[in-house]
């Protein structure tokens, strides 16, 4: 092993070695301090995950079509949806890439090192890479971008996720190709918060704050139209900087059209049994009926994938009757969680705890799990002075079913407790133009490999202790602030699982969402369509893809 590893992963070598840690947690974390994926598996004594597809088997040329929707479209730092990502990653990359085995590669970047104290972060970027519009990606570009999501103007969600860390004035530039982060605290997922969905890398001599209007990227492909609530189409970009398995210059398929579909299912389930669509995104549609109509149709492939993403019904704290940590534990009392994921999901997932960690997460403390009470929700209404119950709205969006039903079983069985619950359904879009401010409702939370980094995202407060951009429920615990940015710089796999057994019972005790279920996904695409990857994320990277007519 090289002196210049890490010296953490040592001691992550002895865990493998002593049975604390899987062979996969090792190579996630040893990957993450810097080490290249071969030499992790080397290590870890197994096979390196497979690769790419053989040359002889590629077929170059054709255009395909996805069923998706295609959302307003200005700051890619201020998404809060999938799928304007998905189209739009294909144009302008990331630093990094968390692939479907949840470990992190070099993207736009060759590599980085870690300090020993995790507080210093190296950036080493790939060279000789251009923009479709021709100029050189340096490291203006990315500190540029970096100023991007930490301006408080911009509202991104990366200021959530990085901006308790890393602050404008502790980012250098050593020199065109490399760039120091000093970091306020210890932070080991540096490497997969640079691949969070918004973090797209922008030019900095172009980008004026709406993409559409000057879309350079260093990606595959280029933009030739991109029409809110009609259709994204992508043209083939000659001098990509990478090239594919026959020793060309990428990408493999000449055009690639998002075609906006809205949120009805069966349309979609029709068009890609007809021939008329090559591939369902379903990063912001519910994908379950699709894959009760399609999992036995032979035109197509139907992929499963086991997530860390939810549904979680979320309280705003600061506005009453949400307040009240009673009136919270008391909806939270009324879920009936088995049946909600046997109704809602058709079992297709594991149950949930009332905690955004999932058990699939490496640092999941095993929790219990709270049992349907309506008796004991009514007795905590009557202390919270509702002794003849207490009349809520639900906001939800009507593209994601298993939502609707989730809100409809509630509604159900919280009316013995004396909820009643009215459910005001409304289309995603309007959902999402309003999801931070509704004092009750359901929003789904995509998959994230760490429960530190959902965590960062949507349950804690900036420097001045107010909610971060996603903490669409305003709760705020200084408890939980101080023990999660402890997690944040605890390598240690043990140690790091002890602190989120008490972040887990915070969140589980007097936190403010509900979540009875996690969800499995499923990549569903045309048989002709080859090389796509059935990520947790719901991520496509086009670049990889070809067509066999």
């Amino acid at each position: 092993m090289s002196d210049e590893n890490h010296s953490i992963i040592y001691e992550l070598k002895e865990d493998l070695n002593k049975g604390k840690l899987s062979r996969r947690e090792f190579i996630r974390y040893t990957t993450l301090l810097g080490m290249s994926v071969a030499a992790a598996t080397q290590m870890a004594g197994i096979l390196a995950f497979p690769g790419s597809a053989s040359a002889a088997s590629i077929r170059r040329g054709g255009s395909m079509r996805i069923a998706s929707v295609v959302h307003k479209v200005t700051h890619p730092a201020q998404f809060s949806w999938i799928a304007p990502s998905n189209q739009l990653r294909q144009v302008t990359e990331f630093l990094t890439y968390t692939d479907e085995n949840n470990v992190t590669h070099p993207y736009l970047l060759q590599d980085w090192k870690a300090s020993n104290d995790l507080k210093t972060w190296t950036l080493n970027l790939r060279k000789g890479i251009k923009f479709n519009n021709g100029d050189t990606f340096t490291a203006d570009d990315v500190i540029f971008t970096f100023n991007e999501w930490l301006k408080k103007e911009v509202g991104s969600s990366m200021m959530g996720m990085i901006g308790g860390y890393l602050a404008p004035t502790g980012i250098e530039k050593v020199n065109a190709y490399q760039i120091k982060l000093h970091l306020n605290q210890p932070e080991i997922a540096v490497p997969e918060h640079l691949f969070h969905y918004p973090a797209l890398i922008l030019n900095h001599k172009t980008f004026e704050g709406d993409f559409i209007k000057a879309p350079h990227g260093t990606g595959p492909y280029t933009l030739e139209s991109y029409v809110e609530g009609e259709r994204c189409v992508l043209k083939r970009r000659d001098g990509y900087w990478q090239k594919g398995a026959d020793g060309k210059a990428m990408p493999y398929m000449d055009k690639v059209e998002f075609v906006s579909m809205g949120t009805e299912m069966a349309p979609m389930i029709a068009a890609i049994k007809s021939g008329d669509i090559d591939l369902i995104d379903f990063g912001d549609i519910s994908g379950t009926e699709a894959f009760q109509a399609l999992r036995n149709d032979s035109s197509v492939n139907v992929v499963p994938v086991q997530t860390n993403q939810t549904r979680v019904v979320r309280m705003r704290v600061d506005m009453k009757p949400w307040s009240d940590n009673r009136v919270r534990t008391a909806l939270k009392l009324c879920q009936h969680r088995e049946k909600i994921l046997a109704l809602a999901y058709f079992n297709e997932g594991m149950i949930g705890q009332d905690v955004h960690v999932s058990p699939k997460h490496p640092e999941y403390c095993p929790i219990e799990t709270p049992k349907y009470d309506p008796e004991r929700a009514k007795q905590l209404l009557r202390e919270a002075g509702y002794p003849n119950g207490l009349n809520v709205n639900i906001a939800v969006g009507s593209g994601w079913k298993e939502i609707v039903r989730y809100a409809e079983i509630l509604k159900q069985d919280a009316a013995p407790a004396g909820f009643k619950i009215n459910i005001n359904s409304m289309p995603n879009s309007q959902y999402w133009e309003k999801w931070t401010e509704v004092d009750l409702g359901i929003t789904t939370w995509a998959h994230r490999p760490l429960g530190t980094m959902v965590l960062n995202l949507g349950y804690v407060g900036d420097e001045n202790g107010k909610p971060v951009t996603w903490n669409e429920s305003r709760w705020v615990d200084k408890e939980f602030d101080q023990l999660l940015k402890q997690a944040n710089g605890t390598l240690d796999v043990e140690k790091r699982r002890k602190i989120f057994c008490q972040l887990e019972n915070i969140q589980q005790s007097r936190g403010s969402i509900a979540n009875a279920f996690w969800i499995n996904l499923w990549t569903i695409a045309r048989k002709r369509v080859q090389g796509v990857v059935a990520h947790p994320s719901l991520y496509y990277n086009l670049r990889d893809v070809w067509l066999t007519s």
